[in-house]
């Protein structure tokens, strides 16, 4: 069987060279997987860009004129307030 399955008849190399595209789509998938679990969830998307939260989404947003600088700071008040409360209460 081992003979048939490498020798192929002498005219293919074999269902083996169906082993090479499998393993390069393995690396890859490995590559894709390795860095959604790591680079890409510390605030790096796949387009290289920073993630920072909400305060940087509204940033973001105020940047690219979206929204007008009442709401901006209207919003950001909302956002900071419980950081902003005497005695440092979170």
């Amino acid at each position: 069987m081992d003979t048939l399955l490498a020798h192929a008849d002498g005219h293919w190399p074999g269902p083996w060279i169906l082993l090479i595209p499998f393993f390069w789509a393995a690396v890859i998938l490995l590559v894709v997987w390795i860095l959604r679990r790591t680079a890409w969830r510390h605030g790096h998307g796949p387009g290289g860009r920073h993630h920072g939260g909400p305060l940087a989404t509204l940033g973001d947003r105020y940047a690219r004129g979206e929204i007008d600088e009442d709401e901006y700071r209207a919003k950001r008040a909302v956002l900071t307030e419980r950081t902003d409360r005497p005695g440092g209460a979170k």
